[in-house]
């Protein structure tokens, strides 16, 4: 069983992660970090959504769990080939130099 004080300490390292991934985001300028960060923040929601599961005895934290994942893989599978696409043609990956894509 568990008291809610452990859920606290669950959320409160869950919105850490999600802070320092929405900081290191909004912050750096390098595609790879950026997309990093957005990883980090999914695996903030799932810490989150597996704790708050977890106290209410319920598996649909679980089960949102798998969905995280599901769209983190995609999304990596994407913000790959894109940022190998995107290297391959201006032969930099800093997210200002790719302002205008108009080409």
């Amino acid at each position: 069983m568990m008291t809610s004080a452990a859920l606290a300490g669950y959320l409160i390292v869950s919105g850490l992660l999600l802070t320092i991934g929405m900081v290191g985001f909004l912050v750096r300028r390098n595609l790879i970090v950026m997309f990093l960060c957005t990883e980090l923040m999914f695996q903030a929601a799932a810490i989150a959504f597996v704790a708050i599961g977890r106290y209410l005895f319920d598996y649909s934290g679980q089960v949102m769990v798998i969905f995280i994942l599901t769209v983190a893989a995609a999304e990596a599978a994407l913000a790959l080939a894109l940022v190998v696409l995107l290297h391959r043609q201006h032969d930099t990956l800093d997210a200002d130099a790719f302002g205008e894509l108009s080409e």
